[in-house]
């Protein structure tokens, strides 16, 4: 922050000190919804791509946004009543205050590899980087709508849960009449959506006619499958998950040219060459796609953090917050092992890293060219997988998207308001906005300057002739409910602490005679 805005911050909170705001009766308590809770001098990102304002106050009455009131001399006066007045305060002096974050493609786990894994690992971790609502898009239904009910009732420590099971859950759906029944049955459920993969396409026409009928969105992980982005733009699916499915629809002749001993079923063979698919895709083509995904509504969550140990393996095998944080079931569950999603690493070559930077290439190409031509993308991680920590993938996400050319402001606006349209809730999230949700973090540092700092693990930083550690969400607000960041990540560092103890305690039985 520029010493003139230090300045001001410094002067405003002394005018508004005499300007008759109530001092508040307590601290703040983490996990504990107030009638009356102010965030105090906030630079604000609105999350609609506006640039950041401020300072301001934000003022939340129980689960909304109340006041968002800009702190000039003339406002502080507001009639003679100062400014509003609140039961408990944060102080942002100083600090960035977004939107809370919405990661669109996550998955609920309690096991990695069949071993458990404690549920409040993944929801700490979650709240600790700033993501207030999450997308499920496959696992365990009845208890993801259970956590559901939790959350929003605010009775667990966890993001808002949109619901969307996994259409080919064994099983799975063989014709339109199947497909017709397992979309109601999920409706009955009361899930929010519908996750797809692996479709025929009669089967995809059926099931996404009825989800239309009875107001649910799908999600459609394509694969290399009969289906591809025609069939979204043409069906009316809500957004594409990753990327198969758009280059495929590109390729001159339907079919990228596999090897004849390739089997998709190795995830060897399926990973290395999906590393070559973007470069098959013919540009004009490829426009056109793009051009009917915007046409028809069809959103893009290209997820692009959770590939990237194919183009870096040793970068995405170090990863700083491993050595904490890294849970003893998640690190199992990443080594080489082909009966584990996604560990498919167990022979990967320079060559196949090589291929793969060119495929970041284009596919980022690809990204901006939708952006360009009206297309809506969003951000999601799928963590769990690939080496990707539960938040830290999202946060790695939006560095990418950096990396493909967007500005830090439309970054934020593709985790939050865009993500808030895809799940058809642009009315109450993803916006700093009176009315809205209060979902809402605050930042210590400027993360338009360096995202890097929306790490709960935070940045290192010189300053003179000194280092100091900065950055890190101070806050998650979620429904009006703050969580105190160290707090949560404090919590998740014991969690894991206790497992690894646990499993060394479990080696030295297995090994002692």
């Amino acid at each position: 922050m520029s010493r003139n805005i230090f300045l001001q911050f410094v002067l405003l909170t002394l005018l508004a000190g005499s300007a008759g705001a109530q001092a508040p009766k307590q601290s703040v308590a983490s996990g504990t919804r107030y009638r009356r809770l102010a965030v105090r001098n906030a630079m604000v990102v609105d999350g609609n791509g506006t640039p950041a304002a401020g300072p301001k106050d934000i003022v939340i009455e129980n689960d909304t946004i109340a006041e968002i009131v800009p702190l000039s001399p003339a406002a502080l006066d507001r009639g003679g009543r100062g400014r509003p007045a609140a039961d408990v305060e944060i102080d942002a002096t100083g600090k960035y205050v977004l939107p809370g974050l919405i990661n669109a493609h996550a998955h609920i786990q309690e096991e990695r590899g069949r071993v458990p894994q404690p549920l409040q690992y993944e929801l700490n971790l979650w709240l600790a980087c700033g993501i207030t609502t999450v997308r499920d898009v496959g696992s365990d239904t009845k208890r993801a709508l259970e956590l559901r009910r939790l959350s929003n009732e605010g009775k667990i420590a966890a993001p808002r849960i949109f619901v969307y099971p996994f259409f080919g859950r064994p099983p799975a759906p063989c014709n339109a009449e199947e497909a017709r029944a397992r979309v109601r049955e999920y409706k009955e459920m009361g899930a929010d959506g519908i996750k797809a993969l692996h479709l025929y396409r009669d089967v995809m026409a059926a099931m996404l006619d009825e989800a239309h009928k009875l107001g649910l969105r799908v999600a459609h992980h394509a694969g290399v499958e009969e289906t591809n982005a025609w069939d979204d733009i043409k069906f009316g699916t809500t957004s594409i998950e990753h990327w198969y499915g758009i280059p495929d629809a590109a390729i001159e002749g339907g079919v990228q040219n596999f090897p004849s001993t390739y089997n998709y079923n190795d995830e060897g063979d399926r990973f290395r060459y999906a590393g070559r698919l973007w470069r098959e895709a013919n540009w004009d083509r490829l426009t056109k796609v793009l051009d009917g995904m915007v046409q028809a509504g069809v959103a893009w969550d290209p997820t692009l953090n959770i590939y990237e140990a194919s183009r870096d393996l040793q970068r995405a095998q170090t990863q700083p917050w491993f050595a904490e944080y890294l849970h003893p079931a998640l690190e199992d569950f990443f080594r080489p092992n082909p009966a584990s999603h996604g560990s498919y690493f167990g022979v990967w070559s320079s060559t196949d890293e090589v291929y793969w930077k060119e495929n970041y290439r284009l596919w980022m190409a690809a990204l901006r060219e939708f952006d360009r031509r009206g297309g809506l993308i969003g951000l999601g991680d799928d963590a769990g997988y690939i080496y990707q920590m539960y938040g830290f993938g999202l946060i790695r996400g939006m560095e990418l998207h950096q990396e493909a050319g967007f500005h830090p402001l439309k970054i934020i606006q593709q985790a939050t308001g865009n993500n808030a349209k895809i799940l058809g809730q642009e009315d109450r999230l993803g916006r700093l906005r009176v009315g809205h949700k209060a979902d809402l973090i605050v930042v210590n540092g400027n993360p338009l300057e360096d995202l890097k700092v929306l790490y709960p693990t935070g940045v290192d930083e010189v300053r003179g002739d000194k280092s100091v550690h900065t950055g890190g969400i101070e806050w998650t607000i979620k429904d009006g409910i703050p969580y105190h960041g160290p707090t949560l990540l404090a919590e998740v560092k014991e969690i894991v602490a206790k497992a690894r103890a646990e499993r060394a305690k479990k080696i030295s039985r297995e090994v002692t005679p």
